[in-house]
């Protein structure tokens, strides 16, 4: 045994290879950015239906689902906001590696948090799509109240309103839900990921 290596069970552990063989797909990284309301997670729900039709294993990560669980003891500091993302991140990678097709949906305001999730995750394997639906549209659909809230100054350092939002300089897709159909966005989506 190498005494440098602290880590031994990685060299016993299957490969990514051998989990994506077995799935017969490749695992990915879709980063869904946007203001709240934006249609991230309703992308990442449609995007899931399709994959699942396609005999395509995805697992999607979004702010309900891990702000209930791993993440529950994090508030909305600029420090919580970080370490949220930085284990989703994490959380992520495990999926990646082995073969799932991963679709995270998180406001992720700034560029310094999604690329701190581009190196956990992985160049190679991250893709990042902005929903970029105007603030405008994202008030309006507003189901949990929480622009009203934003304005009326009960909710602080809110997205969009009170606190900036970064829009990606570079993203790998840019989807305006205000302008396209989920069926329109969710075909884009599959040609990204040559499925389509």
């Amino acid at each position: 045994m190498n005494d440098n290596n602290i880590y031994p069970i990685f060299d016993r552990m299957l490969t990514r290879a051998d989990k994506e063989r077995l799935l017969g797909q490749r695992g990915v990284m879709l980063w869904f950015t946007g203001l709240s309301g934006s249609g991230k997670s309703t992308l990442a729900i449609a995007l899931e239906r399709a994959l699942q039709e396609r005999g395509k294993l995805c697992r999607i990560l979004d702010g309900d689902n891990i702000r209930t669980g791993i993440n529950n003891n994090l508030g909305f500091s600029d420090e919580d906001r970080t370490e949220n993302i930085r284990r989703i991140a994490e959380v992520a990678k495990l999926f990646v590696d082995t073969g799932v097709i991963t679709l995270a949906a998180f406001i992720s305001p700034t560029e310094r948090m999604r690329q701190m999730a581009r190196t956990i995750i992985g160049d190679a394997d991250f893709k990042e799509i902005y929903v970029s639906t105007p603030v405008e549209e994202c008030e309006r659909r507003d189901v949990k109240g929480l622009y009203a809230k934003a304005r009326a100054g009960l909710v602080k350092n809110f997205t969009g309103i009170s606190a900036p939002f970064e829009a990606p300089a570079h993203p790998a897709l840019t989807l305006d839900t205000s302008r396209l159909s989920v069926a329109e966005s969710v075909s884009r989506l599959l040609h990204l990921l040559g499925l389509e």
